[in-house]
């Protein structure tokens, strides 16, 4: 596949990059970041797929996240994709609305007519992407990790609990833990995959371990001060889950925080040694 390098910057020793393709899965031209710790030439390294939340681009981590001295440090390749297509002709809310549509994916596959011919950031950030990681970065794909904040820590633990056997390490930042019970989840699931709630349970971090999905562990940080914590977020509603089922969940509830970059970029080092000591 093709790819488009937009950008590369020197940092920590290594090469922060932003590239461009065009995706078959979303039928529009896709851009995502990358970074590359300094490395021996031969040598593959361990991958961290970062999933972003409402509203973002792959530029909100990239420029905000403050991962670099520890993936430079533990020797990790981060990707930060894009988290809705774009362009020309690609659906948007009739409302503009921020939490449905552009920027606002919900990394699902569409069926809904108007949303299903580009709207696939499931087989996208699953299936494309990975291939396209493999063929053009120096990456390990045995040694791969998923995290994520938000819709996005939504989109890594429900990729995470599907193909446990390819994710070593799952964690999140505020996450939408079960979208099926929460306005924002309902809102999206029903909007991209219709009103047969059946079908949104695999996109439902809860219903998948109510369904039987199970991971070695999951890591989860959540800003007490976070003004959708009560509303559509609910991690307890994930501990309990975990609790029944017998995942080991490290719930970590921070006095002070919100839903913020400042929230995500102060324990980012964390989850980043976290995922490093599984891989």
């Amino acid at each position: 596949m093709t790819l488009e390098t937009l950008s590369t910057n020197a940092s920590h020793g290594g090469i922060q990059g932003v590239y461009r393709h065009a995706s078959t899965a979303t039928g529009t031209d896709m851009t995502f970041s990358v970074f590359v710790p300094e490395h021996e030439e031969a040598e593959k390294l361990p991958i961290v797929w970062y999933l972003s939340g409402l509203t973002c681009t792959h530029a909100n981590v990239t420029e905000k996240g403050e991962f670099r001295a520890a993936c430079a440090e533990l020797g990790l390749i981060f990707v930060a994709p894009d988290t809705s297509p774009r362009g020309e002709g690609v659906a948007d809310d009739p409302a503009g609305a921020y939490d449905f549509g552009l920027g606002a994916g919900f990394y699902v596959d569409a069926t809904e007519p108007l949303f299903a011919p580009h709207y696939r950031m499931w087989s996208y950030v699953t299936e494309e992407l990975p291939t396209l990681i493999a063929e053009h970065f120096p990456a390990d794909m045995d040694r791969q990790s998923i995290m994520g904040h938000s819709m996005g820590g939504h989109g890594a633990l429900t990729i995470g609990l599907t193909f446990p056997e390819r994710f070593r390490a799952i964690s999140a930042f505020a996450p939408i833990v079960a979208p099926t019970q929460v306005p924002w989840g309902r809102k999206a699931l029903g909007g991209y995959l219709g009103d047969d709630e059946i079908l949104w349970r695999r996109h439902d971090a809860v219903a998948l371990i109510e369904d039987g999905a199970r991971a070695p562990a999951l890591l989860v940080d959540q800003g007490e001060a976070d003004q959708f914590l009560e509303e559509q977020l609910r991690p307890e509603i994930l501990g309990a889950a975990c609790a029944r089922a017998g995942i080991p969940l490290t719930l970590r509830l921070r006095r002070g925080y919100d839903h913020s970059y400042y929230f995500i970029s102060t324990f980012m080092s964390d989850h980043l040694s976290w995922h490093a000591s599984r891989m």
